[in-house]
């Protein structure tokens, strides 16, 4: 490490770090912070859809959204000039490969998820086909706050596909593919269905591993509660529009209150139809929430990529324990542990001096490159721990301040709404004295 200490994973086990060794210097987020991002370069922004026809890969008829991608040089907006964007189009499908390119590019980093492709967690009025022109333009605002995730991460930013992604119309899956990713995304995939056995994991990273699957039980708990709401708001505000009718439809009868019998039913009207531009804002909190809903399984990748990097050093220093006890055993004569080799010696007689040096020099060998790998993984595990515990350290702050803004929002939405309710009947009230 840059200030000369012992990393907390730099033992032949990985036993348990300091707590203060990543936390409390603040040097670790530093190492996230030391590039510049590109948003200080680009404004990005999608502008907005279009829905195209097309056939798909088995050469089927299909109908998608494509999303226009902006880009605004923020050095030509600093200085009053407002050109005009660079644009292209991107399917869906292709801001999934980007991602999937950085999951497995920076697998010590929290990648921004993208937005639900099907709609989740909704009030029964809103219509969860990803066709529906509301629901695109949720994605739209979903996608947009993708890029600008990543476009101002100190470490992601920075990289030469996410700049073509948004640069280049053609060519840029080309570049992708060529990086190899998916190969890397495939053995990485073969690697993390198996069942580790890492004997001192880092406690730090269990603990976000629970943390992680805590915020997504409790995120979608509160998510589900707040549809319920919305369907029984719904219906109450419903209910005030039958008010209005029956009001309006009273008034006609009665000629001395009619005047105020159809204003009381107006405000009645009006309050009823206010619920979908309500229902429409509390939606946009509840996506605000639903980020952080699949941003758990971005915190689970990172653990489980540590878990793979411990997993392979402690594998590389038990055999390197191995061989060095098969050295000394070949070096001494004596056997401590049960093997075939041994039985095999006693049975027939010890091998000839010249085998036993040839097999000494072969585990020289082995031992030798064992120390490297043994090296190797631990390198890579302390640049992980490193890395990642500083980004998380990021994400953390992040998700404070914008599930903090998220809750103050929606609380002041449900305020507003209930002044909305008391102005409502007292306007009521004071047509009904009228008559």
């Amino acid at each position: 490490m840059a200030d000369g200490r012992r990393d907390p994973s730099d033992r032949t086990g990985g036993s348990e770090p300091a707590e203060d060794d990543l936390e409390d210097d603040g040097k670790t987020t530093k190492v996230v912070q030391a590039a510049s991002a590109l948003s200080g370069r680009l404004e990005v922004s999608i502008a907005e859809t279009e829905k195209r026809n097309g056939k798909n890969a088995v050469n089927m008829q299909e109908t998608f959204t494509v999303y226009l991608v902006e880009t605004r040089p923020t050095e030509a907006l600093a200085e009053g000039r407002n050109p005009a964007p660079d644009s292209l189009w991107r399917r869906y499908s292709e801001f999934e490969v980007l991602r999937s390119y950085l999951l497995v590019t920076y697998p010590a980093m929290v990648v921004s998820p993208l937005p639900e492709k099907r709609a989740e967690f909704v009030w029964h009025k809103l219509s969860a086909d990803n066709m529906d022109p509301d629901f695109v333009e949720r994605r739209r605002v979903g996608l947009e706050n993708f890029l600008q995730r990543v476009t101002s991460h100190p470490v992601l930013s920075n990289d030469n596909i996410l700049y073509r992604f948004l640069t280049e119309e053609h060519g840029w899956k080309e570049a992708v593919y060529e990086t190899g990713f998916q190969d890397k995304a495939d053995s990485r995939l073969r690697a993390l269905s198996a069942t580790f056995r890492v004997r001192n994991p880092d406690k730090r990273f269990v603990d976000m591993k629970h943390y992680s699957d805590e915020l997504q039980s409790h995120t979608s708990q509160l998510l589900r509660a707040r549809a319920r709401v919305a369907d029984r708001l719904y219906g109450v505000y419903k209910v005030h529009g039958n008010y209005g009718r029956v009001f309006s439809e009273w008034s006609v009868l009665e000629k001395q209150m009619g005047d105020g019998l159809q204003s009381a039913g107006h405000h009645m009207d009006a309050y009823a139809a206010s619920i979908d531009d309500i229902l429409e804002e509390a939606e946009h909190y509840g996506d605000q929430l639903k980020e952080y809903l699949f941003y758990a399984e971005a915190l689970r990748a990172v653990c489980r990529k540590h878990e793979l990097s411990q997993y392979e050093l402690e594998v590389a220093s038990q055999d390197l324990v191995s061989k060095k006890q098969q050295r000394e055993e070949l070096a001494t004569g004596s056997v401590r542990t049960f093997s075939l080799k041994g039985m095999t010696s006693k049975l027939f007689g010890q091998e000839a001096p010249e085998q036993r040096e040839a097999r000494l020099h072969l585990l020289e060998e082995q031992i030798s490159e064992g120390e490297e790998a043994v090296k190797e993984r631990r390198a890579e595990c302390q640049v992980h721990v490193y890395s990642a515990w500083g980004d998380v350290q990021r994400f953390r702050q992040q998700k404070d301040r914008d599930i903090r803004e998220a809750l103050i929002g929606y609380a002041l939405m449900q305020i507003n709404m209930c002044k909305k309710g008391v102005q409502m009947w007292s306007n009521t009230k004071e047509c009904f004295l009228k008559m």
